[in-house]
């Protein structure tokens, strides 16, 4: 039962972004939607919704040439078109009778194979299929996509008791491997997992501000990084997704359960939904952006006068000590705070502890899909179970025995034990409390390391690290993964290791936020500063040792970038024997935006990239400058996909759509290249421009100079970009090099331009503002 095409039915926002990012797949998809009474173009909503997905901001494409896998059609003419899909998913307005009818026409249309499922995120599926066939029962599940699809990792898996159990396999299995989705198993109760629990820890976050007196500038400021949330935290979330979002699914959820004063909204919301101040849609809502003295500026809600004011940035001393402390203690912390504080903060985690306990065997079978749940549709760094076991199972459980508060049987389960965490040694509880083993599906780095066995080097900024089979990887683990000595020293000794110790080859990469956002500025700033030349030759030159090691070492290595490969992290990329790239990569050679060029490879592999593909023979000029432009305009991936068009990927790497699974992806590959690896040899005949392309790329920056697009220093920094593209500036038309010349070059010109103060200004204002400066 394999999903090779698919079909989306309704094209509104959602319905168009799970379109999108079916594309971003690879599937074939058809999008349809009704046709409009007065409307010419029979296509008009589908097209509608195809041409939002194009525009959406953040983008639904992770490239815009996907788009051409999705055909637009209408529910009339193309419902025909839906017995060869293998999948439909439908994305319609939330009501039972229309979702009933539209699976009343595709009752027997459809193939007895075809997938069928909704994206209600409220509606129960099994009433959805009432009256239908049993072979049509068999064949849906409910597919919940969290919003935006292609950012937000969750997608819940809802079976009926009608479900066949080969749907759901197959379904999850989509969804995980092809879709990259992170997926929970759901019962079929009201919300599900995430909406049920997450909506239910904003609503008692509301009801706690009102009765500590907590400011809403305050209730963010504690609910948000510090606590392991998003930085929109509860308040701007709210407003970013509509207080009239929160309303329905709250006012849904009370009429739905029992615990119908768990959703019940404070006098306050209401009033603001009354008032039309719904977030951002509206214009305001718990904030509310103006512009002053031409200046935007956020202001606050004050629940006391509902009037909005300019509190400026929010910061509470309370939280100063805990700030760059591990989660962990930040939660012990944060439960410690003095007066309203600490008993807001405790009230809100209690809330939502208890009632996650409530909801064990309810909303899902097992507590993973629980904490899985938060994590992934609600941005958690831990989830409710991983959370009370960094306090302590046993403190949580007598903190409800003084509030008098009745333990649901999980807790009840824990008390009995005596087990202090629901997470240990291999295993995990079960809803009733009582240990089971437990495997996560995808390597897990932090889970592996327990092992002291598993770590054969390690220094504060890397590690290696022996993930089995084998194979050796390597991991940064310094601030954002900065390439400091730690790192570049540990490629060497990663090699080291490989032969020493019989390993057959290495993968490069780590589960931190990102997998390096380059070269360690500080410290070049500070050579620079001190003129300690001799320094910075020997760093670079190490550095260039260390990145075409890993092309030119006697045993495969794949390079894992996600997230930020910038820089530095991007000239390791681009070395590797392939690399193995997270669907979500922005990736860039970014070094000009410093006053520097890249100095570890990779200007001379993107001139080599480009240069190769063009046909024997050719004029090399088109190579040259699209070099030139990518470098000197530091352009950067938004996605994995689009870092193959600009260069930094080759058409042969890979890319996982699930960044869980980025590793296990990686390590297949140094084991499929290992079989029969013969390392490549270093190029010595590679053609170049010479003082011709030089003498057109300066003519162009000129003009650019000279109307004011580009500033003195922008022109010195590009023609040291040019200089090495070049070869130098010999005058021989047929002048051919070595990949050694051109790291020489790179590096000559790197030096050169650490010299220029307007460079050290540039890399001071980076460091203070993380913002490139025009100089």
């Amino acid at each position: 039962m394999k999903v090779k095409t698919a079909a989306v039915i309704g094209a509104g926002t959602m319905g168009a972004a799970i379109a999108a990012h079916l594309a971003n797949a690879g599937i074939p998809t058809l999008l349809l939607d009704i046709v409009l009474p007065d409307q010419k173009d029979r296509n008009f909503l589908a097209k509608q919704g195809l041409d939002r997905a194009l525009k959406a901001s953040p983008a639904a494409f992770m490239d815009k040439d996907r788009a051409k896998l999705i055909k637009i059609g209408n529910l009339e003419d193309n419902l025909k078109d839906l017995a060869g899909v293998d999948w439909v998913v439908e994305a319609i307005i939330e009501k039972l009778d229309a979702k009933k009818s539209l699976w009343e026409k595709l009752d027997g249309l459809v193939k007895p194979t075809t997938i069928v499922s909704s994206n209600s995120s409220g509606i129960p599926m099994h009433l959805q299929v009432d009256g239908r066939s049993e072979g049509f029962k068999r064949q849906f599940v409910g597919t919940h996509f969290f919003n935006p699809p292609r950012y937000l990792h969750l997608l819940e898996i809802i079976p009926t008791p009608h479900t066949s159990p080969e749907v759901v396999e197959a379904i999850s299995e989509f969804g995980d491997k092809v879709l990259g989705k992170g997926i929970v198993n759901a019962n079929d109760v009201p919300g599900f997992v995430a909406n049920r629990i997450g909506v239910y820890g904003m609503v008692r976050t509301l009801k706690h501000m009102q009765d500590t007196g907590i400011s809403i500038d305050e209730v963010d400021a504690l609910t948000g990084p510090i606590m392991g949330r998003p930085k929109s935290a509860t308040m701007r979330t709210a407003d970013l997704t509509g207080l009239d979002v929160l309303f329905h699914v709250a006012s849904d959820l009370q009429k739905a359960t029992p615990e119908d004063e768990d959703f019940t909204l404070t006098p306050m919301f209401l009033q603001m939904i009354e008032q039309k101040r719904l977030g951002d849609k509206t214009g305001q809502g718990f904030y509310k952006k103006v512009k002053e003295n031409g200046k935007s500026v956020i202001l606050t809600l004050d629940p006391e006068t509902m009037e909005y004011v300019n509190k400026g940035k929010t910061r509470l001393a309370v939280l100063e000590p805990l700030k760059g402390q591990p989660l962990s203690e930040r939660i012990k912390g944060l439960t410690q705070l003095p007066e309203k504080y600490g008993e807001f903060m405790r009230k809100v985690m209690m809330d939502t502890f208890w009632y996650s306990a409530k909801m064990a065997g309810n909303v899902s079978n097992t507590i993973v899909d629980i904490d899985n749940a938060l994590k992934w549709g609600f941005g958690w760094e831990m989830g409710p179970f991983e959370t009370m076991d960094a306090l302590g199972v046993q403190n949580v459980v007598a903190y409800f025995e003084k509030e008098g508060r009745t333990l649901p049987p999980l807790l009840q389960g824990m008390k009995d034990s005596g087990r202090t965490s629901f997470y240990q040694d291999g295993e995990v509880v079960d809803v009733k409390g009582a240990p089971e083993k437990y495997e996560a599906p995808y390597m897990i780095l932090k889970d592996l390391k327990k092992d002291a066995t598993k770590v054969v080097k390690s220094r504060p900024g890397a590690s290696l690290v022996d993930i089995g089979d084998g194979v050796l990887l390597l991991e940064f683990h310094s601030k954002m993964n900065s390439l400091g000595e730690d790192a570049i020293n540990m490629v060497f000794t990663a090699h080291k290791v490989i032969e020493e110790q019989g390993f057959v080859g290495l993968v490069m990469g780590n589960q931190g936020d990102n997998f390096s956002a380059g070269a360690n500025l500080p410290l070049i700033l500070m050579n620079a500063q001190n003129g300690d030349w001799d320094e910075i030759d020997m760093a670079i030159r190490q550095f260039q040792r260390a990145t075409t090691s890993l092309r030119f070492s006697p045993h495969p290595t794949v390079v894992a970038p996600f997230n930020l490969a910038l820089g530095g992290g991007c000239e390791f990329s681009m070395h590797g024997d392939h690399t193995q790239a997270s669907a979500e990569t922005y990736m860039g050679l970014v070094e000009v935006g410093v006053g520097l060029i890249p100095g570890g490879g990779g200007t001379k592999e993107l001139y080599l990239r480009f240069a190769d593909e063009l046909p024997a023979g050719a004029p090399l000029l088109p190579a040259l400058q699209r070099a030139f432009e990518t470098i000197a305009l530091a352009k950067t991936s938004t996605s994995g996909l689009e870092a193959k068009k600009l260069g930094y990927l080759r058409d042969s790497d890979g890319i996982s759509m699930n960044r869980d699974r980025l590793l296990q992806d990686a390590k297949a590959k140094v084991l499929e290249l290992s079989r029969n690896y013969v390392a490549p040899t270093p190029r010595q005949d590679i053609p170049v421009m010479g003082e011709n392309g030089y003498a057109a790329i300066r003519s162009a920056l000129y003009g650019m100079v000279e109307g004011g697009f580009a500033s003195e220093h922008d022109q010195e920094v590009s023609l040291a970009v040019a200089r090495v593209l070049c070869g130098g500036r010999t005058n021989n038309r047929n002048a051919r090099v070595s990949e050694q010349f051109l790291l020489d070059l790179e590096r000559e010109n790197f030096l050169y331009l650490c010299g220029k103060r307007k460079t050290q200004e540039r890399i001071a204002h980076m460091l203070k503002t993380g913002k490139p400066l025009r100089n």
